[in-house]
């Protein structure tokens, strides 16, 4: 079974704000969240736990399993370039993502999926046949986005409906993958 986790709550969450690469690590809601998926999940023995670069995920992901988590950069949270850190309501989107035309160094849609379901590819390579409990880390974007390698691109190409919210987890398994 499959453990998508996305990280629980930083500040910058709670303030509304976008937050990619420069973010916070969790703040003390978050703290308690990752330790009540510790609680929900507590039954589960993990075989595998891997985490986005990110501080706040990695954490998640530590305090959920009291394991050390691997790191994978091809989990990292979208590159938000220059709209990293600005509030919501301020920044221009070009769909669900920061305009690339305004802010300079906003990552590529396809690119990101690529890279995320590249991850996602190996991992099935490697735990297909078995029993293992996998735990990823990441953030809305990772969690919309593994979601989307399981049960399939949105029509309208929104990944983020496959996300989980903060704190909180979605299951899956090998056998609904198209791949």
């Amino acid at each position: 079974m499959i453990y998508v986790v996305r990280h629980g709550q930083t500040d910058l969450n709670k303030e509304g704000r976008l937050q990619g690469r420069l973010g916070l690590p969790l703040n003390e809601y978050g703290v308690q969240q990752a330790e009540q998926l510790k609680s929900e999940l507590r039954h589960i023995r993990f075989d595998y736990i891997c985490s986005s670069p990110q501080e706040r995920a990695v954490q998640t992901a530590e305090i959920t399993t009291g394991m050390k988590a691997m790191v994978d950069a091809r989990l990292d949270v979208f590159d938000l370039g220059e709209a990293d850190l600005l509030h919501r309501s301020e920044v221009k989107l070009a769909g669900v993502v920061p305009d690339s035309a305004i802010y300079q160094g906003v990552e590529q849609i396809p690119a990101f999926i690529a890279r995320v379901f590249a991850f996602m590819k190996e991992l099935e390579g490697r735990y297909r046949t078995s029993e293992a409990n996998i735990l990823l880390s990441g953030h809305r974007c990772t969690t919309g986005c593994i979601g989307a390698y399981f049960q399939g691109i949105p029509e309208d190409g929104n990944i983020l409906k496959h996300s989980s919210d903060n704190g909180q987890y979605k299951t899956y398994t090998w056998r609904h993958s198209s791949h």
